[in-house]
Order: C-alpha cells, then structure tokens, then sequence
C-alpha cells in the first residue's frame, strides 16, 4: 500500500510550490491558532494553482465560518480539532461538502473510548500527539508501536493519518510500525515555524516513497 503525504502549516508560496513539484498528495494551511495560523486570503494565495489536494486545519470556528474559508481558499478536506466528535463532523460535512478528517490526540498511543464512532463518521482518523496546549506542530512524537497495537484492534478500521514527530530520518520506522495512509509533517521539514526546508522536504519525500520497498 502507497502512502501519501501532507505538508502541513504551509505559510510561502514558494514552500507550497515546492512541495507540490515534489509529488505530494496534501498542501495544508492552519486556521487554529499558532506560529503557522494564515489569513483565508494569505492561504488562498499560497495554495493558488496546486495540483495537490488543499487541506484547512479547523479549530473552533463555527460551521458558517467553515463554509466561508471553504469557497475563499478553495479548500477541498477540513481537518478538525478542538475536540471533534461525530455530530461535528457531520455538521461541518454538510455545511461545506468537503471531506473531513477527525483529529484524535494520544500520548501513550491508546485511543479514547468513543474513537469507534468517529472511526465510522469521519472521512478518515488523524492522529496526532497530545502536548497541553498546543493542537498540533509541537514536533512530538506518538508511541508508534503501542499506536499500532491500539489500530489494530479496532473493529471499523478507517483512513488513517499519521502526525506527530515525524521527519525524513524517522518517516520509515513510522509507516513500518502503523501502516497509515497518510503521513502528515510540519515541523520535521522546517528550519524555523512557518519556513520550510526544501533539502528536508525532498528527503521526506524520498524517505516515504522507499518505505517498504525490498530490493
């Protein structure tokens, strides 16, 4: 199984056209807060022209709101935190008829106990480490293999998104150990909040590509 990519908290035109030249699936723009938070028409111009996916990282706004950044951005998948649970989902769903990605935070790798209904909701499951205070580019890493252990025991086995830590040198190990669709990088190809690193964006990118491939 081919795993794509996401580069997320994507803040230069320049970084999101390297990206997409690169290959990658997912360009994502951040609309909850932090170093990496856009304006829409900041974000709408720095994903102008993509080939890849456009993806917007929600936190609290209400659906409305959802909507307007949807037709300003040309957003095509919502990304939601702050505590998404199905009827969210849901709602924001039929507010904006994009896809919509729940977001689920775990520092021990365990899954809360109502993922199942999520899992069967959302149009697919990120999983991203939980860091008080922070939603998500903290740069932490999820225990991958009690994470493994905890997906493997699902009943309803959604897309998964992996975030949390990831980098060109550790993506492999990732991919090996959870099997997720997507992998989902922020920090891990950055040189400082915000700036991406082209050499380490490739590298990522290579790194995925070659995972689980056999000579």
């Amino acid at each position: 199984m081919a795993t794509d990519i996401k580069i997320c908290g994507l803040t230069r035109s320049v970084d999101a056209e390297y990206a997409d030249a690169a290959g990658v699936e997912y360009l994502g723009v951040i609309f909850a807060g932090g170093p990496r938070e856009r304006t829409p028409a900041h974000a709408r111009d720095t994903l102008a022209g993509r080939r890849a996916r456009k993806v917007g990282v929600i936190a609290d706004q209400e659906d409305e709101a959802i909507g307007e950044l949807v037709e300003t951005v040309g957003l095509q998948v919502i990304q939601l935190h702050g505590g998404a649970d199905a009827e969210r989902v849901e709602r924001v769903r039929a507010a904006t008829g994009t896809e919509v990605w729940a977001v689920v935070r775990t520092a021990d790798g365990t899954l809360p106990d109502d993922v199942d209904e999520l899992c069967e909701t959302a149009d697919a499951l990120l999983i991203d480490a939980h860091v008080p205070g922070r939603l998500g580019g903290s740069g932490v890493q999820v225990p991958w293999d009690r994470l493994g252990e905890s997906l493997d025991a699902l009943d309803y086995h959604p897309r998964i998104i992996l975030a949390g830590g990831l980098t060109p040198e550790n993506v492999a190990e990732a991919i090996d150990l959870v099997a997720p669709n997507v992998v989902d990088v922020s920090s891990g190809v950055e040189s400082s909040p915000g700036i991406k690193d082209h050499a380490r964006i490739r590298a990522f990118v290579a790194a995925v590509r070659s995972a689980g491939v056999k000579e």
